[in-house]
């Protein structure tokens, strides 16, 4: 390793000169292990910040933090077949992919270690979600991750203290120093702790919009360029999929609620903008992964997971494996259960009816989901505590027409709305006199992989100052 002097380092990235994987490695170990001041820790951040870093540089940081605690071991068969696969989200409303996607990936044969996070902002977190389901246990260690794999081939788990600590670390800093915003730091924070899992694929769904952390489709593009480099730049093959975010996904928003909207997908039942995310992020995932020749051939074998109902019989395993009581498990998964003998029902409801008539363009999930967080569903700071019943549930989407006085949302809540809560409410509903296009309402922008950025991989460093973080 090379020889690690921290000013020296701060001032390469202040000047443009390139580190080397000794270096940085050096950079993390003593971040990892107390071997440097927190304020050269921040004054090293604000460089890459405001100087960024270069893709070698990016996978170099990437690997070790990964590097800098645990790392996942499993069956060498597993390993070998390329059986061990996983998805990561940049984070939306109305988000419950993962809680789909995991069982449908499992009744293909994968093993799926989903180490996921809670919400913070505007956004709801996976485990939040989970935690809806009485009984549910995201706290798991290693071994029972490896026991449930084996049993079930899916689990949904919250980070263990051993897995990368040194983005812990980084992150509480960058969160008090202004440099959450930098790409390379997005990246190598977020892959680091999916290619700890010791994958054999990844797929990445990086979203944008109005009620995404990335904006802009540049935004977006950059940070999915830079995570698929610095993954498979590590050895995980890896496949990035841009995703339209100014629209709630799916019929609920909401914790239980959105539990409700997975498990009616995975009974038949989905919307239909919730099964394109799930299967098109399965199909290329299952693509890399060797198990099916193309993404299209992916897509049709987790839907096929969804209409034969193994994706769901894999979700009743998964919550039983996690400690949800039999009955509980068993009862969610009925095709005519009443959702609401299980979750908390919210005290109140309220149909908000349209004002005028028209074909929907537009409903602002950005704008719906601060109503919601503002009436229990989300956190102002991390440790907060969240309303599992509070949310929404949108009875009308994009593309569909809506008659003046129709009900076209219900919100659930605790606490009375005020006038402005139903004011920006019903501000968030754009309608057009003329019918939508055919497939307006797809999501996907655009496919992005290793081969497809090649031309861009010896660039050197630019100012990747953006608007939004994600990890």
């Amino acid at each position: 390793m090379s020889r690690f002097a921290p000013s020296d380092l701060i001032v390469n990235v202040r000047d443009s000169v390139p580190l080397t994987q000794g270096e940085v490695e050096g950079f993390v170990d003593a971040v990892t292990n107390n071997g440097i001041q927190q304020a050269q820790i921040g004054a090293m951040l604000m460089a890459i910040r405001l100087n960024g870093l270069s893709a070698d540089e990016t996978i170099h940081l990437t690997r070790a933090m990964m590097q800098s605690g645990e790392v996942l071991q499993w069956p060498e068969e597993w390993t070998r077949q390329k059986r061990v696969v996983d998805k990561h989200s940049t984070g939306g409303v109305g988000d419950k992919v993962s809680v789909v996607l995991a069982p449908a990936l499992a009744a293909c044969g994968m093993k799926v270690p989903m180490i996921s996070g809670r919400g913070l902002g505007f956004a709801h977190g996976t485990l939040d979600k989970l935690e809806a389901i009485p009984g549910f246990q995201i706290s798991c260690s290693t071994v029972k991750m490896r026991e449930i794999l084996d049993e079930v081939g899916c689990c949904i788990v919250g980070q263990t203290e051993t897995l990368v600590p040194a983005d812990r670390i980084l992150y509480a800093i960058r969160d008090v120093t202004g440099t959450v915003e930098s790409v390379p730091l997005i990246s190598s924070s977020i892959v680091s702790k999916k290619v700890a899992e010791t994958l054999s694929a990844l797929v990445l769904d990086v979203k944008c919009g109005k009620a995404a952390y990335m904006k802009t489709e540049k935004q977006a593009r950059d940070l999915a360029e830079s995570m698929v480099s610095s993954s498979c730049g590590v050895g995980v093959e890896t496949v990035a999929i841009l995703t339209r975010m100014d629209n709630p996904i799916g019929n609920y928003v909401g914790h239980s609620l959105e539990i409700i909207d997975a498990i009616e997908t995975m009974q038949g039942n989905g919307p239909s903008d919730l099964v394109e995310l799930v299967c098109t992020l399965g199909g290329h995932l299952l693509k890399n992964a060797g198990k099916v020749s193309t993404p299209m051939k992916g897509y049709q074998l987790i839907e096929e997971t969804i209409a034969n109902g193994s994706a769901l019989e894999k979700f009743r395993l998964m919550m039983q494996a996690q400690e949800v009581d039999e009955t509980t498990a068993n009862s969610l998964c009925k095709k005519d259960v009443d959702f609401f003998s299980i979750f908390r029902p919210s005290k109140l409801k309220t149909d908000v009816k349209a004002d005028s008539e028209g074909y929907i363009s537009s409903v602002d999930a950005f704008a719906l989901a601060n109503v919601i967080n503002s009436l229990g569903a989300g956190r102002a700071k991390a440790g907060d505590q969240i309303n599992h019943s509070v949310g929404l549930h949108l009875r009308k989407h994009i593309g569909e027409r809506v008659e003046k006085g129709e009900v076209w949302l219900t919100v659930h809540h605790e606490s009375p709305l005020s006038g402005d809560h139903l004011k920006t409410i019903r501000n968030t509903l754009e309608l057009q006199d003329k019918e939508l296009p055919a497939g307006c309402a797809s999501r996907i922008i655009d496919i992005i992989t290793n081969e497809t950025i090649q031309g861009k991989r010896d660039t050197p460093r630019a100012n990747d100052m953006q608007n939004g973080s994600c990890d």
